[in-house]
């Protein structure tokens, strides 16, 4: 970084939106393409990888982990305001690493959204979201999974560094 700012510094210049928005996209169109890829391989199979990994079909109409089975309508509303809100407060990420963290979180939570709205399902947002990467020891999840957890953990730890300055 030529500007002498390091990783948690604000940064001069930064438009987090520029960042925020193609990282959400990215993560979007993965997202999309590998449960799309899930459903049309893993409906009548299982594909084992390597160790306990494997890739096994799930749908959850319910939250993470598949808690809350049944209150998907809910469970889209509040991310719709969540992602409103992580929008609206990326506006003024100071880093590159937290606009970073809110494109991964944005971008998989519209992934799983665009599940409950498009697929089919019972209702107002009741598709289910497809899931597929199975550890057999932890629950069945998803690249939008993924992305919302790897975010919010940068998200923490670019906070804490940021205010540790």
């Amino acid at each position: 970084m030529g500007s002498g700012a390091t990783e948690t510094e604000p940064v001069p210049g930064l438009r987090p939106l520029a960042l925020i928005a193609p990282v959400a996209a990215a993560v979007f169109v993965l997202d999309q393409l590998t449960k799309q890829w899930a459903v049309a391989t893993l409906d009548d199979r299982t594909i084992d990888v390597v160790w306990t990994l494997r890739f096994n079909l799930v749908r959850n109409t319910g939250a993470a982990f598949s808690l809350l089975v049944g209150l998907g309508p809910f469970i889209a509303i509040g991310v719709v305001v969540v992602v409103i809100v992580l929008v609206r407060t990326g506006r003024s990420a100071a880093t590159r690493p937290m606009a970073v963290a809110i494109g991964l979180i944005v971008g998989g939570a519209l992934g799983n959204l665009a599940d409950r709205v498009f697929r089919s399902g019972d209702g107002f947002l009741g598709g289910a979201v497809v899931d597929f990467v199975d550890l057999q020891w932890w629950p069945v999840f998803n690249v939008a999974d993924a992305s919302v957890v790897i975010g919010s953990a940068l998200l923490v730890l670019s906070g804490m560094r940021t205010v540790e300055r």
